[in-house]
């Protein structure tokens, strides 16, 4: 038996911190170990090359975004028609944020935390309805 052999459950939570031109990922296990984390540009690419990279590692639970509903919509849509979990994982308390420092690696594993502590719940927007196409009408006009 080898003694270095890792014991992991096979099953991860994605946590994802998102922004306008990249997203920064990390990926836990289920007793909270960070196993990596990846950079990703916001374009389709990005997202099949972080859905590939996620599910390397195991059955994934569910992804927390940060930002559902502006930077992360794309990539939440993206994982929701995947047929993945996705739940919004809102901002860290800012106090939280001041004690421990700020980086979007440590604002991705926090997403995940919160997913793997049952803090992240709420399910984003499904962004497919009459209000969506309008929204995207009134983009286009303007």
């Amino acid at each position: 038996m080898n003694t270095n052999e890792q014991h992991m459950s096979g099953h991860v939570v994605i946590g994802v911190d998102t922004h306008k031109h990249v997203h920064v990922a990390a990926v836990m296990d289920t007793i909270g170990g960070i196993l990596a984390t990846l950079t990703i540009p916001t374009d389709t690419g990005g997202f099949q090359q972080l859905l590939h990279w996620a599910t390397a590692f195991g059955n994934v639970l569910a992804f927390g975004v940060e930002g559902t509903g502006s930077d992360g919509a794309t990539m939440a849509s993206f994982l929701r028609r995947a047929g993945h979990k996705v739940v919004e994982a809102g901002r860290p308390d800012r106090r939280l944020r001041r004690m421990n420092g700020k980086s979007d690696t440590l604002d991705a594993e926090n997403a995940a935390r919160a997913v793997l502590a049952g803090f992240a719940t709420a399910t984003p927007k499904t962004a497919d309805g009459e209000a969506e196409m309008i929204r995207r009408l009134k983009i286009a006009h303007d």
